[in-house]
């Protein structure tokens, strides 16, 4: 198994040094916003050698990897050697046309083991989360998948940023993403949240809870 330092390893995120594994709530108010944090972050993580994941629904996948392109990322010989994995929605979230907390979980949790015993070490993750808006069966346990993370990242050298456009959310929604993220990025800063909630505490408060948090009815990016 390869040896990597956890505790000592840096990260940029709109330009904040954090050190250590993250989970991270990105609310965004349009595409370029999001592309503002995401390709540096993702260009940093190229650059330091560390394995990259990204996850998006797959129509969107030409104007992702034109982006990188754009922003001096080695998009095609990273692909080909495995650092930059570029995944469908379809493929992982939903798969099957349906929403399966404990299997993508699952597949989380394989993607960091795998890499933490690779070459790379760190994975930067970033997953597009407009698919919750299609309220696909098990969308209500999104939240609850969110608090396990939490429970999930101190085990792995990683960064994980679930990306939202703020105006397709409602205000539960909001605030149930804010308790289950430690960290929030708002208007292309990154802040400590305090209205983070301990996973262990939140999963008992959405314990038989589920409903769709996620408003269908408003424009998506």
């Amino acid at each position: 198994m390869q040896q990597h330092n956890k505790a000592q390893r840096s990260i940029t995120v709109c330009g904040e040094t954090l050190t250590g594994s993250h989970h991270i709530c990105g609310f965004f108010d349009s595409r370029e916003e999001q592309f503002d944090v995401i390709l540096p972050f993702f260009k940093e993580g190229l650059t330091n050698n560390e394995e990259v994941i990204t996850i998006w629904e797959s129509n969107l996948h030409t104007k992702l990897r034109s982006k990188l392109s754009n922003a001096g990322l080695p998009v095609n010989e990273s692909l080909l050697n495995g650092q930059l994995k570029i995944l469908a929605s379809e493929d992982t979230y939903i798969q099957d046309d349906v929403f399966v907390a404990q299997r993508m979980l699952d597949k989380l949790e394989k993607a960091l083991a795998t890499s933490q015993d690779g070459p790379h070490g760190h994975v930067r993750a970033c997953g597009d989360m407009v698919w919750a808006l299609k309220n696909l069966p098990g969308t209500d346990e999104l939240m609850e998948y969110e608090a396990k993370i939490n429970l999930l990242t101190p085990k792995y050298d990683c960064t994980l940023i679930c990306m939202h456009n703020i105006n397709t959310l409602s205000g539960r929604a909001i605030a149930d993403l804010l308790a289950s993220h430690p960290y929030v990025i708002l208007h292309g800063k990154i802040h400590v949240n305090p209205h983070y909630i301990e996973p262990t505490e939140l999963l008992k408060k959405f314990s038989g809870r589920r409903k769709d948090l996620l408003s269908s009815d408003l424009s998506v990016f």
